[in-house]
């Protein structure tokens, strides 16, 4: 792959005119509640972060390989799931940013034609479609519904969205250093979550495209679209899904550098920046294209933009 700079997965608000300009996070949650059901807390230690792999994208940032330690810490076993952002919802009143903007990125396959005749295609993505009504409770657009999918990962939701629902929460997001020293489930510079090899057995341990992207997904993990948050088994540390099924925020924000240290201690990225990091791929990551489910993959996004495969999962201090 080398330098090559293709991303199926990531599409931003700032590459489309929306019709409506989004406010920033106001207050508007609820008191803080400590919730600790489904986390899992994580002991102090030391891993080999990023990676120098013939296989990423250096220009991404993956590399150099750099020795993180770091502090004990809880994090969700799953991704944020359409039930729990519904309760969220419901105490709230929070209104997302894809709800105050009226439109999200929906993938092609998912919008009707009906819909595909009036949603604007992106010239350098074409795959994606600004659908109007699209949101976390309306996947692909009005008419839609997560009813079926309640176990499913909330999507279209923007990094201040997750910042919303960790505040009423009493959670946090994850650095990248939490969530790469937590995806990686004890294992030593491994490409998965899992070993170095894709399949187990011949079996799919994550959901991603198979096929030729974006024309045919042939389904072999049994997915098109999301999967449920307890699908496949778990890595080492008990973790579900860090590799494919939605991208999921991390509280840094991006930069394709790193500060020259021997070690790092607890890193949480630059001071500022003009997006924030995301791991783990999605369900529309293929190895052809967008070979960023390896858990040392990095890519980045508006802390405005949301799309349908993108979500999070959230962590706490212990």
């Amino acid at each position: 792959m080398g330098d090559k700079k293709v991303n199926c997965c990531s599409v931003s608000r700032n590459n489309h005119s929306g019709t409506d300009k989004a406010v920033g996070l106001k207050d508007v949650v609820s008191k803080s509640i400590t919730q600790k059901d489904n986390m899992i807390l994580l002991p102090s230690g030391e891993f080999l972060m990023g990676t120098d792999d013939q296989i990423g994208f250096p220009n991404d940032g993956e590399g150099p390989v750099r020795h993180v330690k770091i502090d004990s810490f809880y994090i969700d076993a799953y991704a944020v799931t359409n039930e729990q952002f519904a309760e969220f919802i419901k105490e709230t009143h929070y209104v997302t940013e894809a709800e105050r903007y009226r439109w999200s990125f929906v993938f092609y396959l998912f919008v009707p034609e009906e819909k595909k005749k009036v949603s604007k295609q992106l010239p350098q993505t074409p795959w994606w479609y600004a659908v109007e009504g699209a949101n976390w409770k309306c996947p692909e657009g009005e008419g839609s519904t997560i009813e079926t999918r309640l176990d499913h990962p909330v999507i279209h939701i923007s990094w201040n969205d997750a910042v919303a629902y960790c505040q009423w929460a009493g959670k946090r997001l994850p650095t990248e250093a939490e969530w790469e020293y937590a995806a990686r489930g004890g294992l030593h510079q491994k490409t998965y979550p899992w070993g170095n090899k894709l399949t187990y057995k011949g079996k799919y341990q994550c959901n991603i495209w198979q096929g030729e992207f974006p024309v045919r997904n042939k389904e072999t993990d049994g997915y098109v679209g999301t999967a449920p948050v307890n699908a496949f088994a778990p890595n080492g540390f008990g973790l579900y899904n860090v590799s494919g099924n939605v991208w999921e925020w991390c509280s840094d924000w991006f930069s394709p550098t790193h500060a020259s240290k021997d070690h790092y201690m607890n890193p949480n990225g630059p001071s500022s920046g003009k997006a924030k990091v995301i791991k783990g791929g999605s369900y529309l990551c293929h190895k052809s294209y967008c070979n960023r489910y390896r858990v040392a993959a990095r890519s980045s996004n508006t802390i405005d933009s949301s799309t349908g495969n993108m979500g999070f999962r959230c962590a706490a201090d212990a």
